[in-house]
């Protein structure tokens, strides 16, 4: 069996104030048993996924190579959670998009790009509030990711990929080359868990035989696994 996405990890200068951030505009709770520098937004149901916000110093050096769709059901509600964003903290974003786009592009409190999309959009048709992880990335680290997760294809075409989990939910999307430089370390990375009848060692190779590679990033002495997939992306795998 492939590993289980057991959470999005999202660096923060500030983890309570950007998860309260992201708590009210997805609509999710905050798990009250977190401390002030690992702070876990919950699922909201079983198509989601946990949201970890991990304390770090680090500058963010350019845009991310990962951000949320943000889907919306009508043009009353993308306006209102466009205006939601806005309340807790969150800007309008220029990065060059077309005045006419029908997304909105905004950036939350610490500056990270996100866009609410228009509810006529079929590709995040039936998937949910975050319709979608959109990343910078190749063709070949969309079928890394599909494998390592066993998640299908459901767009691979003109060197874009997409996967889904069988149940639904959020799609994982990589908008094919040209993929800008890495700037240091990505804010958002994934934390995998192995099948519980798999060792974390075990699983590791299979990823490495994937395409992936460990990763030395100062983490010391932890129980997790850094590693990298095949586009230099961090990402953590955990004990079972």
């Amino acid at each position: 069996m492939p590993s289980r996405l057991a959470a999005l990890a999202f660096d923060a200068h500030d983890p309570q104030r950007l998860a309260e951030f992201w708590a009210g505009v997805l609509e999710r709770e905050l798990d009250p048993d977190t401390d002030p520098d690992l702070v876990t937004l919950l699922p909201r149901d079983a198509h989601d996924f946990p949201i970890d916000f991990a304390a770090t110093t680090e500058a963010k050096w350019g845009p991310n190579q990962m951000h949320f769709d943000i889907t919306s059901t009508s043009v009353d509600d993308q306006q209102r959670l466009v205006d939601l964003a806005l309340s807790l903290g969150g800007r309008h974003l220029d990065i060059g998009q077309d005045p006419d786009e029908p997304h909105v592009v905004l950036a939350d409190p610490e500056g990270n790009e996100f866009c609410v999309i228009e509810p006529t959009n079929n590709f995040l048709a039936n998937t949910a509030r975050i319709g979608a992880l959109s990343s910078d990335g190749t063709q070949a680290v969309g079928y890394f990711w599909a494998e390592a997760l066993g998640w299908p294809l459901v767009w691979d075409q003109d060197e874009e990929t997409a996967i889904q989990s069988p149940a639904g939910g959020t799609k994982i999307a990589w908008g094919g080359p040209p993929v800008e430089p890495k700037l240091g370390k990505n804010r958002l990375h994934f934390d995998l868990a192995p099948p519980a009848d798999t060792d974390q060692q075990t699983e590791i190779e299979r990823l490495i035989g994937l395409g992936g590679r460990r990763l030395d990033i100062g983490q010391g002495d932890v129980s997790w696994e850094v590693m990298a997939d095949p586009d230099g992306n961090e990402f953590c795998v955990l004990t079972p």
